[in-house]
């Protein structure tokens, strides 16, 4: 199922990004290794867990919902499914968040399939600038108008990982994990979702569209 747009350009300053951090150390990650492995002996011990992935969770749903009441409900089957299933989480070499992420990827996604809602794009100027670089090599302003229609031709699934790489900055390796595939296809298929872009961007302005 294709998902129809609303691409949103917003200011750095009106919104604090929830962006991950760029690198989490080996040693750092075995320690909330050593968390999780408690939460799956006792369910009592999930709530550090809880505590400190609630706020980026949160900010994740709410880009793609831009409503808060939404995003806290959807926030909180996160958890809750995140909980009924820690059973079954393995360490991977990436951060916890990561199927944290994943999850609350596959319940966005599922609201929209049962929501006749536009899907949100929330866009920083500089996360836009980036992929315009990357994408056509050219200014801002020149790529800000087409970006929305181009983006409109992407599936769901594409979209994700554009959004993701582009505009949340993840490291692929994290990517890979949150869409449940390896981080060499989560690279290829980054490289030709571009040229997608790049292809649907030449003809919107070839078109004048």
């Amino acid at each position: 199922m294709f998902v129809i747009l609303q691409a949103q350009i917003i200011s750095a300053k009106n919104w604090v990004m929830s962006v991950p951090k760029k690198t989490v150390s080996a040693s750092d990650m075995q320690e909330e290794w050593i968390e999780v492995q408690a939460a799956q002996r006792d369910p009592a011990r999930f709530k550090p867990l809880y505590v400190r992935y609630y706020e980026p969770i949160f900010r994740f749903i709410y880009r793609r919902t831009e409503d808060e009441d939404l995003a806290a409900d959807l926030c909180s089957q996160v958890f809750l499914k995140a909980l009924q299933r820690i059973q079954d989480y393995e360490y991977r070499g990436v951060p916890f968040s990561a199927w944290l992420y994943r999850i609350a990827s596959n319940e966005v996604s599922q609201h929209y399939r049962n929501s006749p809602q536009d899907r949100t794009v929330s866009v920083e100027e500089t996360s836009l600038a980036n992929l315009a670089e990357d994408v056509l090599e050219d200014e801002y302003e020149h790529l800000q108008k087409y970006l929305g229609p181009a983006l409109n031709q992407l599936n769901e699934r594409d979209l994700q990982l554009i959004e993701m790489r582009f505009f949340e900055q993840r490291p692929f390796k994290e990517i890979a994990e949150i869409l449940d595939i390896t981080e060499s296809n989560a690279k290829v298929k980054t490289y030709r979702i571009l040229e997608k872009l790049k292809h649907h961007l030449r003809t919107s302005i070839e078109r004048g569209s």
